[in-house]
C-alpha cells in the first residue's frame, strides 16, 4: 500500500479529485437534462448558409482535419466538426472531399462521413474515395490539396485542427477558387494567417466547443461546463491565494498567516 500512497502528495491527489469530480457531476448532470448554455459561434453560423450556396452551385466541400494524428487534441476536435458538417452536406445532397495525412485520421473520417450520408437518408450518393490519403509530408499533402481545389472550384473549404506552415497554403488555394473559407485552430502561432486569409475562425478553444454545440451533445457539453467551473475555481484560487498572502504579510495577524499557510500546504508542487 506504501507504494502506491506517498504521504507528502496528498495535495496533488485533493486537487485532481477535485478536478474529476467537477467533471464528472458537470457530465451527469447534462446527461440528466440540466440547460448548458454554448454562447453561439459566428463560424458555425455561417456553415449552413455556405453549405448550401456551394451545393447550390454544384461546387463541393473540402475540408482538411489539420496535419496531425488522432494523438493530437486538435484531430479530434476537428473530427467532431466534421460529423455534422457531413450531415449537413449530406441533407443538401452535396459532394464532401476530406483529403487526409494520416492513415487512422482517414479512417476515421470516412467512417464518420458515411454515418452522417447514411443517417441522412442519402447513402447512394457517398463515395468512399471522397475521403482519401494523401502524404504524410506536409508540403506533398499541401501541393496535391491545392491541386485538387483549383480543379474541382469547391464552394467551401473548412479547415479545423493543427496547422503549421501550411494552413496559409491551404487557405491561399481556397481563397483563389472564391471558395468560403471557415477555419479553427488552437494553434497561437498560426492563427493570425488563419484570420487574414479566411471568412471566419474559430479562436482557440472555440474549436474545442465547436463539434459539441453543433451537436448538442449531451456528454461533451457537460465536460465543456466542467472545465469551465474547473478554470473559474482555478482563477479564484488565484485570486484569494494572492489577497491572504499580502494581508497576512502588512498585517501580520494569525488568522491570516494560518490561512496563508494553508493555501501554500494545498497548491505546494510535489
Amino acid at each position: 500500500m506504501n507504494g502506491w500512497l506517498a504521504p507528502g502528495t496528498w495535495n496533488v491527489a485533493l486537487v485532481g479529485a477535485t478536478v474529476c469530480a467537477l467533471i464528472v457531476v458537470s457530465v451527469v448532470r447534462a446527461r440528466r437534462g440540466a440547460h448548458v448554455p454554448v454562447r453561439s459561434f459566428p463560424p458555425l453560423l455561417a456553415l449552413d448558409r455556405a453549405v448550401a450556396d456551394a451545393v447550390a452551385q454544384g461546387r463541393p466541400v473540402y475540408f482538411v482535419a489539420g496535419s496531425q494524428d488522432l494523438d493530437n487534441m486538435q484531430t479530434v476536435a476537428a473530427l467532431a466538426v466534421l460529423r455534422p458538417l457531413a450531415r449537413k452536406v449530406a441533407e443538401a445532397g452535396g459532394r464532401l472531399f476530406v483529403p487526409t495525412n494520416r492513415s487512422l485520421v482517414m479512417d476515421n473520417a470516412r467512417e464518420i462521413c458515411r454515418r452522417a450520408y447514411d443517417d441522412a437518408g442519402r447513402g447512394d450518393l457517398w463515395r468512399d474515395d471522397w475521403v482519401a490519403y494523401i502524404s504524410d509530408d506536409h508540403l506533398g499533402f499541401v501541393a496535391r490539396v491545392d491541386g485538387l481545389i483549383a480543379r474541382e472550384r469547391p464552394g467551401l473549404c473548412v479547415l479545423m485542427g493543427f496547422f503549421a506552415s501550411e494552413s496559409l497554403l491551404l487557405a491561399e488555394g481556397g481563397h483563389q477558387v472564391g471558395a468560403v473559407q471557415i477555419a479553427g485552430t488552437a494553434s497561437a502561432v498560426q492563427l493570425p494567417f488563419l484570420v487574414a486569409s479566411c471568412d471566419h475562425v474559430l479562436l482557440g478553444e472555440e474549436l474545442f466547443a465547436a463539434g459539441a454545440s453543433l451537436e448538442g451533445d449531451a456528454a461533451r457539453l457537460g465536460s465543456l461546463r466542467g472545465q469551465d467551473l474547473c478554470k473559474l475555481a482555478a482563477a479564484a484560487c488565484l485570486v484569494a491565494g494572492s489577497l491572504v498572502a499580502t494581508l497576512a504579510d502588512v498585517t501580520g495577524a494569525q488568522p491570516w498567516l494560518f490561512l496563508r499557510d494553508a493555501f501554500l500546504n494545498v497548491f505546494r508542487a510535489g
